[in-house]
C-alpha cells in the first residue's frame, strides 16, 4: 500500500473533476467515471499525468496503477472503503476525501473495475483470495509478512513455544519463508531453560487462481533442520523434508474454506517416522462500519496427523479461534485460539495459541493507525 500513499495526497486535485453531484450523476461506465474523476492526476493510462497537468510534483510514492504488485494484492473491498469513506478509513491521510457524496456505490464499483484493467499480468492472484491466516494451517496466498507465533501449555509443566516467521513474496506467485523457533520450559525441580528449536526454510508457489470460482491452489516444500535439542523436546533430532498443498475457497456471505494436506519425510527413520497430515479450516469475516471497518474473523480448524508406522493412530485436534484487524490499514492483525486434543488426551495437552502479524508490504508497524 505504500505505493498508494502518494495517491491519497493527490486525489483531492483529481476530485476537483467531480465538483458536484449534478455532474457525476450522468456518468456511466468505469472508463468514463475514471476519466472524469482521476485521469487529470493519474493519467488516462494509470501511470500518472505529467507534473504540469497535475499542478504539483509527484512524490516518490505516487502510484503507477499498471504496477500489478501494488494493484493486484488488495481486494476491491479494501480500496472501495477508501473511495467511499476517505483516506482515514484505512489509516491514510485525511487529505484523501470521501467520494460517497460525489459518486454512487455503483459508480465507484465501475471505476474500480476500470482501474483493474491497468494490470495486464493475469498471473497475479487477486487480493480477494488472501483469506485470514489460521493459527496452524498454512494458507495458500503468497505474502510479505512477519509473524510472531506463541503457544502456551495450559496443562502440565510450564512451557512456551515461540516462532518468528518471515515470508517474502517472489514475483506474482512465489514465496520464500523462514521460521526461527524458540522454546522456554520449566521442569519440576529445575529453573527455566530456553533454546532454539528446529529451524525451517521453504518455498511456496501458486499453481492456479480463479477469482470467478473463488479458488486458489498452492504447493510448497520445506526443510526442517535438526538445530533443536531433541532430548528436551525442542526438535526431532533429524532433518525432515515436508511437502504440502494448500487450497483456498471463497464462500457466499464472506465465509471461506481452507484446506492443507502434506507429508513429512525424515532423512533417518531411526529418529522419526514418516508422517502425513491434513487440516480443514472454516470461517467467516464480519466487518464493522457497513462492511468497511475493523474485521473480525472467527474460524475453526480441524487438524489430523498420523505417523506411518505400525500401531500408530490418527491424532485429532480442534482449534477454535478468531482473528481481528488492529490497525486501520488492516496490516497489523492478531489471532487467539485454543488447541484442544480430541483423542489421546494423556500425552497431548491443551495449548493456548496466539499470533501477531505484520503485513510488511502495507507499511511500517507504526503506519496506518489513525
Amino acid at each position: 500500500m505504500r505505493h498508494w500513499i502518494g495517491a491519497i495526497v493527490a486525489i483531492p486535485l483529481c476530485a476537483a473533476a467531480l465538483a458536484g453531484q449534478d455532474r457525476s450523476a450522468g456518468l456511466s461506465g468505469g472508463r468514463e467515471i475514471y476519466h472524469a474523476a482521476c485521469a487529470s492526476c493519474h493519467g488516462a493510462d494509470g501511470r500518472g499525468a505529467p507534473d504540469n497537468v497535475r499542478g504539483f510534483e509527484a512524490p516518490d510514492t505516487f502510484p503507477d496503477f499498471t504496477d500489478c504488485q501494488a494493484t493486484a494484492r488488495e481486494s476491491d473491498d479494501f480500496w472501495g472503503a477508501i473511495l467511499h469513506n476517505g483516506g482515514p478509513a484505512r489509516g491514510f491521510s485525511e487529505i484523501m476525501p470521501s467520494f460517497r457524496e460525489a459518486l454512487s456505490a455503483h459508480q465507484i464499483d465501475e471505476a474500480m473495475l476500470h482501474l483493474r484493467t491497468f494490470c495486464r499480468e493475469p498471473a497475479w492472484p487477486r487480493g480477494e483470495m488472501n483469506l485470514p491466516r489460521p493459527l496452524v494451517t498454512e494458507k495458500a496466498f503468497p505474502e510479505d509478512e512477519m509473524v510472531l507465533d506463541l503457544a502456551f501449555g495450559a496443562e502440565g509443566d510450564p512451557a512456551i513455544t515461540s516462532e518468528i516467521v518471515y515470508e517474502k513474496r517472489l514475483g506474482p506467485r512465489g514465496q520464500l519463508d523462514f521460521i526461527l523457533p524458540f522454546h522456554f520450559e520449566k521442569r519440576e525441580g529445575e529453573p527455566w531453560r530456553n533454546g532454539v528449536g528446529d529451524m525451517v526454510a521453504g518455498y511456496k508457489h501458486v499453481l492456479a487462481s480463479d477469482l470467478d470460482r473463488g479458488a486458489l491452489l498452492a504447493a510448497a516444500g520445506e526443510v526442517k533442520l535438526a538445530t533443536g535439542d531433541s532430548d528436551r523436546g525442542r526438535g526431532t533430532g533429524v532433518t525432515v523434508f515436508e511437502g504440502f498443498a494448500s487450497y483456498a475457497q471463497l464462500l457466499p456471505r464472506s465465509a471461506f474454506l481452507q484446506l492443507q494436506a502434506g507429508v513429512e519425510l525424515p532423512t533417518d527413520t531411526e529418529f522419526a517416522n514418516r508422517a502425513v497430515f491434513w487440516r480443514v479450516v472454516g470461517g467467516k469475516t464480519f466487518a464493522q462500519g457497513l462492511g468497511m471497518g475493523r474485521q473480525w474473523s472467527p474460524m475453526v480448524e480441524l487438524l489430523a496427523d498420523r505417523e506411518l508406522a505400525s500401531g500408530e493412530r490418527v491424532h485429532w485436534d480442534v482449534v477454535p479461534q478468531f482473528q481481528v484487524t488492529l490497525s486501520r490499514r488492516q496490516h497489523i492483525r492478531a489471532n487467539l485460539g485454543l488447541r484442544v486434543p480430541v483423542n489421546d488426551f494423556g500425552p497431548r495437552t491443551t495449548e493456548v495459541l496466539f499470533y501477531l502479524m505484520w503485513d510488511m508490504f502495507d507499511g511500517s508497524v507504526f503506519d496506518g493507525w489513525k
